[in-house]
């Protein structure tokens, strides 16, 4: 019997004047859709770094850890298969926003109204909301 185990990925949370930071997919799945910028956490990589590396690849930003926001496991959270997040809260440090990586755009939307998300992430952000008000 081969033992099957979900997938790890990381999102990263940025608030700025009560607007979320999303970037807009570049691939598949949700390939032209917003998401929390985010990704893989490879092997032997801390997930706290994971999330550092995955938002300064996707959106220019360095930014350092605030909090764990949350971990979401729902098995059909990803097409791909099971895929489990640990989602962070981040704050900017340095660095200006420009889209790379996996993403084709990136920028601020506000916080109550942002557009419909790929993944699970409009849960994501309602939890946020519950949390921050």
């Amino acid at each position: 019997m081969k033992y099957k185990s979900p997938k790890l990925t990381v999102d990263g949370v940025v608030l700025k004047d009560k607007k979320i930071l999303l970037i807009k997919r570049k691939n598949q799945p949700f390939k032209g859709k917003w998401a929390l910028p985010g990704g893989f956490v490879e092997y032997g990589e801390k997930t706290e770094d994971a999330v550092l590396r995955e938002v300064f690849e996707e959106t220019g930003l360095k930014t350092k850890v605030k909090d764990v926001i949350g971990v979401f496991s729902d098995p059909n959270r990803d097409p791909r298969g099971h895929v489990v997040s640990v989602v962070y809260l981040l704050e900017i440090s340095d660095g200006e926003i420009m889209s790379g990586d996996d993403a084709i755009d990136v920028k601020f939307f506000d916080l109550k109204s942002s557009p419909d998300l790929a993944f699970d992430h409009n849960i994501i952000i309602k939890n946020i909301l519950e949390k921050v008000g």
